[in-house]
């Protein structure tokens, strides 16, 4: 085996970097001083290290530049001595730095000199306010004359990758680029990186796997190692580190690990800090005053009792717990994604309660691909104003927002009038309403921590304590729902049909999809079916898979598509969609690293699906005429809603050929039986 060369890599590259007369820092050394390092110097410090333990993170060379627009790089070098280290992709030609348990893969970090460099890029993410890293690495070896040959690789680790890392296009045979005169050539090369929204969209999945994994890991840690924490302190443990930890840009720094002391001096408790932290982030956010101090009061219930700030060993179960949740859980936040990331915590934690199955059905969360399934069958885009009567932890507004966002994006040019659309999107076109406080207190954190769409989450009772009219900024005016989203509890009346009732009763346009125990459509919501159809028109209706609850309920479900204030005649065509088969199978396994996968084309039959509610038949590739049909029903019914496609009965000549050729195949068979017989006794 050829003796590595690392000393002869790393000589040749810091002679450049010194060449070049770079302010650049050496494993050993810090950007500030050991007594009072840096935000990188602690994060390095603090991050988990290469070999999985605590710390010690140790870059071959680091450097911070800054580019003609004044905005900082951290510049991060790792290097090696061997053929064939520089780079170790996975399947997906990501960088492979994650095993399929989601744990650090901790062989390809130590061998190969660019997933070493974006490991350490994931670790200023992660505790830094820094959000576009350069990840280098180098390795070379020498030929038989004894040259040596090198090769670099550049790759971007920022927010808008999700810390993935992205290879910078342009190759580079030196460091030059780092140079003053060169480094803004160099960032433009940068900027061009881009990715499509469906590369987006499969490391969002991936990044949302990840999520699951972490949060069952951490709810198991708690729960089994952290005494007289009930599940909503869980909840809102992990809801109030989130926010400490988040920081506004200019106005609030986040809370730092090192700054929770476990002191028991009065108002420096750890949960005082942390409660004064999230009173100055909520309060840069301009919440609503009310809305504000109910959020600390709910936190504060939890963050400032005796026995989580009580310090034993010289720690407070409170510093030890909110340090666990930002190891654990601190990327997903940083890099900005946008999924239902209370809902999902949500979910895990009250996996851990013994709720009786009616009750369970009332508190179970919709899946963030069904969310977003029933926001493209409600036709949402960047103009829409959507609400949901009976809002959870927000999910659906979420997917929502997402949708909204991307046909933002999408369509809209100018850079000023995409971000005053953003804008509105999140303050003025979603409304939500949930009634019960705790997770009520969800919807809210969740719509802080997507972006803060949380504007109009309000803590009413949707069918008999809402007027219609925003809940802050325009509350003398109505809320101009066009779109109608909505997984109501099934245990309300009509299995939760009155909540629909009300809402397409209070809209003027537009379209509703909501999702909800089958009996609604077959006769025990008859009293709300009836009434809905006197105003408003049943487009489709979609079996679900029974198991899209798994673990959490097992009802079977449908999906209604409504077309609203258009009153529905009996001749008007409905979709019946039989959606059993979704092409995903779904396990229930706690320690399963994905227990949602992709069997046959679901991606596919998803958006199958939407086009088969949008436009018809002319659609169907996948689906069959087996599993979609075309029908009516009788308006004056309201429980023929769950129709099948008709079996047709009736024999056809070549069912009577086929009849006829299987009994002589049997009568012949029995004659050569018998024959046989016959022979054997004759013997």
């Amino acid at each position: 085996m050829a003796q590595s060369i690392e000393p002869n890599i790393a000589d040749l590259a810091n002679g450049w970097l010194k060449s070049y007369k770079l302010d650049y820092k050496l494993e050993q050394e810090y950007f500030g001083t050991k007594e009072n390092p840096t935000q990188i110097d602690k994060a390095l410090d603090d991050y988990f290290s290469k070999n999985g333990g605590v710390g010690g993170n140790r870059p071959d060379a680091k450097l911070l530049l800054q580019d003609k627009h004044l905005n900082h790089y951290p510049i991060i070098i790792e290097y090696k001595g061997d053929k064939n280290k520089l780079v170790k992709l996975d399947s997906n030609g990501q960088v492979d730095n994650k095993t399929a348990k989601n744990e650090p893969n901790f062989k390809n970090i130590n061998s190969f000199a660019v997933n070493g460099a974006v490991h350490y890029a994931n670790a200023l993410l992660h505790h830094t306010i820094y959000t576009d890293i350069i990840a280098i690495g180098m390795t070379g070896y020498k030929d038989e004359a004894g040259n040596i040959k090198h090769e670099i690789g550049v790759y971007f680790v920022s927010k808008t990758n999700l810390a993935f890392g992205q290879k910078v296009k342009k190759e580079y045979s030196d460091f030059s680029f780092l140079k003053k005169e060169n480094f803004d050539a160099f960032i433009e090369e940068v900027k061009k990186l881009t990715l499509s929204q469906e590369e987006i969209d499969k490391l969002k999945e991936q990044r949302e796997r990840e999520i699951d994994i972490s949060l069952v890991k951490l709810n198991n840690d708690i729960y089994k190692n952290e005494k007289g924490l009930g599940e909503n302190d869980r909840v809102y443990l992990v809801a109030a580190s989130i926010i400490a930890t988040i920081g506004i840009v200019g106005k609030v720094q986040p809370l730092e690990k090192e700054e929770l002391k476990s002191s028991t001096e009065n108002g420096y408790t750890d949960g005082e800090i942390i409660v004064r932290k999230i009173e100055s982030f909520l309060e840069n956010r301009e919440l609503p005053k009310a809305k504000k101090d109910l959020i600390v009061r709910t936190l504060s219930n939890t963050l400032l009792t005796e026995n989580i700030n009580k310090v034993e060993n010289g720690e407070s179960q409170l510093r030890r717990v909110f340090t666990k949740i930002v190891d654990d859980l601190g990327i997903y936040y940083k890099i900005g994604l946008t999924t239902d990331f209370t809902g999902k915590l949500f979910n895990e934690m009250y996996g851990w309660l013994g709720f009786t199955q009616d009750k369970l059905n009332d508190v179970v969360l919709t899946p963030s691909y069904i969310a977003t399934l029933l926001v493209k069958l409600a036709r949402v885009n960047k103009d829409s104003f959507v609400w949901d009567f009976a809002t959870g932890s927000a999910g659906l507004l979420v997917a929502a927002m997402n949708e909204m966002l991307i046909d933002a994006k999408n369509t809209i040019t100018s850079p000023d009038e995409l971000t005053q659309k953003e804008i509105k999107i999140k303050a003025e076109q979603l409304l939500g309403l949930e009634l019960l406080s705790s997770v009520y207190m969800l919807a809210i954190l969740n719509m802080i921590l997507m972006g803060d769409g949380s504007s109009n989450i309000l803590n009413k009772d949707s069918l008999s304590d809402f007027d219609g009219n925003y809940g802050f900024g325009k509350t003398d005016s109505k809320f101009p729902a066009d779109a109608f989203v909505l997984n109501p509890p099934y245990s309300a009346n009509g299995n939760g049909m009155n909540f629909v009732e009300k809402a397409l009763g209070m809209m003027n346009k537009g379209y509703a999809a909501i999702i909800i125990q089958n009996s609604a459509g077959s006769g025990k919501a008859k009293e709300y079916t009836k009434k809905i159809l006197e105003k408003h028109t049943l487009l489709a209706s979609i079996k679900m898979p029974v198991d899209i609850f798994i673990g959490k309920s097992s009802v079977q479900t449908n999906i209604y598509v409504f077309k609203v204030n258009e009153k529905h005649h009996k001749d008007d065509v409905v979709k019946f969609i039989d959606f059993s088969n979704d092409g995903y199978t779904r396990t229930n396994r706690k320690k399963a690293s994905n227990n949602l996968k992709d069997t046959d084309r679901a991606k596919e039959r998803y958006e199958e699906l939407v086009n088969l509610v949008r436009f018809g038949k002319s659609k169907l590739t996948i689906f069959t005429e087996k599993e979609y049909h075309e029908g009516t029903i009788d308006p004056q019914n309201g429980e023929d809603w769950n129709q099948t496609a008709p079996i047709d009965t009736k024999p056809t000549l070549q069912n009577f050929k086929k009849t006829v050729s299987d009994y002589l195949a049997w009568e012949v068979s029995n004659l050569l039986k018998q024959n046989r017989e016959d022979d054997s006794l004759g013997k």
